[in-house]
C-alpha cells in the first residue's frame, strides 16, 4: 500500500461521507510543549526538556483576534499549559473579554503541586476555569506505568486540593477526568468506566468529579514510537480501521474547534498540528491571517491517524461521541 494514500478519506468517499468545518465554537491553543511529566501515551512528545512555548507578543496577537469574534471557549493545552511564563496573563486576558469567554485547562494534575506553582489551583478557582485532567486510571500501577513513578499519589493529593477549593461541587468550578488507554486498545464504554472512576475515587480517596471523558490513544508521536518499537502499529491501526463508525462524523471535534500552535499557527485539530498538517493558502496561515466569517464549510484535512477518533464510540477533546 503506498505511504501517501489516505485510506481516511477514501472511507469517507466509499461511505459517502463528508468532512467539512461547521461554525467555530472553540479556540484550542495549544501554548507548548514543556512538561513535567513524560507519559508514554503522549502524542505531542511533551516533556521536561522541550523549549518550545508560546510568547505574550503571540498571545496578544491571538487575544486581538479573539476579540473580534464570538468564539466562547478557549481551551488552553500543551505539554502543561501552565508552565508557559504567561500562562495566567493569557487567563487573565481571555477572562476580561465582553461578553465573558469560558476558559478550558487541560491539566495534568501534577503540575498544581509543583515547586513554584503554588496558588495556581486557587487562581484557576478565582477565575472560574474548567479544568479537564488526565487521568488514565483509578489505580496506581496503571497510572504510574503510563505516566510515571509516584504520578498517581500526586494527582490524588490535586484531585483532593480542587476538592476543597470546590472543583467538581461547585456548578461554576467544573471538574472532569480523561481515561486514555494503558496499552494498544480502545476505550470501554464511557458511561461505564465513569461510573466506576466515580465509585472507586470516592471510595478509596474521598474524590468527587463531574464527568468522564474516555480518548482513544492516536498513532502518533510518542505513542507511535511504542507502538512500532514492539511491532504492533499496524495492527492497532487495523483495530481503528476495523472500528469505523460512520455516526461519529457529525461530532468530531475538527469540525467545530480551531486548533493554533504554540507560534500562532492553524490547523483542524492537535493532531494534525503535531503531523505539522497546517492550513495553507499558498503560504502558512497563522491566526490573525483568518477571516473567521469565512472558516464555515472550509474542507479539514485528514489522514489515516483520523481512523483513531472514528472508531467504536468516537473520540474527541469531549470524549465518546456516540
Amino acid at each position: 500500500m503506498s505511504p501517501n494514500m489516505n485510506r481516511f478519506s477514501n472511507r469517507l468517499t466509499a461511505e459517502r461521507l463528508m468532512l467539512r468545518r461547521s461554525k467555530p465554537d472553540i479556540l484550542q491553543v495549544n501554548v507548548g510543549k514543556l512538561c513535567n511529566l513524560t507519559c508514554t501515551h503522549c502524542h505531542v512528545n511533551a516533556g521536561p526538556k522541550r523549549k518550545e512555548m508560546m510568547t505574550r507578543e503571540t498571545i496578544d496577537r491571538i487575544m486581538d483576534w479573539l476579540a473580534k469574534t464570538e468564539i466562547p471557549t478557549v481551551d488552553l493545552t500543551g505539554g502543561a499549559p501552565e508552565m508557559i511564563p504567561d500562562f495566567r496573563y493569557f487567563v487573565e486576558r481571555v477572562c476580561a473579554l465582553r461578553p465573558r469567554r469560558h476558559v478550558i485547562d487541560r491539566c495534568n494534575l501534577t503540575i498544581l503541586l509543583e515547586p513554584g506553582y503554588e496558588g495556581l489551583a486557587d487562581f484557576l478557582a478565582r477565575k472560574k476555569v474548567e479544568i479537564i485532567a488526565s487521568m488514565p486510571c483509578y489505580s496506581p500501577k496503571n497510572v504510574n506505568a503510563q505516566r510515571g513513578e509516584g504520578v498517581f499519589d500526586g494527582s490524588i493529593k490535586a484531585l483532593r486540593l480542587l476538592n476543597r477549593l470546590g472543583y467538581g461541587i461547585a456548578a461554576d468550578l467544573p471538574l472532569h477526568l480523561v481515561y486514555n488507554p494503558v496499552g494498544a486498545f480502545l476505550p470501554g464504554s464511557q458511561a461505564e468506566l465513569e461510573a466506576d472512576y466515580k465509585r472507586e475515587l470516592a471510595t478509596h480517596f474521598g474524590i468527587v468529579f463531574n464527568k468522564l471523558y474516555t480518548i482513544a490513544n492516536l498513532p502518533i508521536g510518542r505513542f507511535a514510537a511504542y507502538l512500532r518499537h514492539n511491532n504492533m502499529l499496524e495492527e492497532y491501526m487495523e483495530l481503528l480501521i476495523n472500528a469505523f463508525n460512520p455516526a461519529t462524523i457529525d461530532g468530531l471535534m475538527c469540525r467545530n474547534t480551531i486548533s493554533v500552535g504554540w507560534r500562532g499557527e492553524v490547523y483542524d485539530c492537535d493532531f494534525n498540528q503535531q503531523l505539522d498538517m497546517q492550513w495553507c493558502n499558498g503560504h502558512k496561515i497563522f491566526l490573525w491571517d483568518v477571516d473567521p466569517a469565512k472558516v464555515e464549510n472550509r474542507e479539514i484535512m485528514t489522514g489515516d491517524h483520523c481512523f483513531g477518533c472514528t472508531a467504536g464510540g468516537g473520540s474527541s477533546c469531549g470524549g465518546a461521541i456516540v
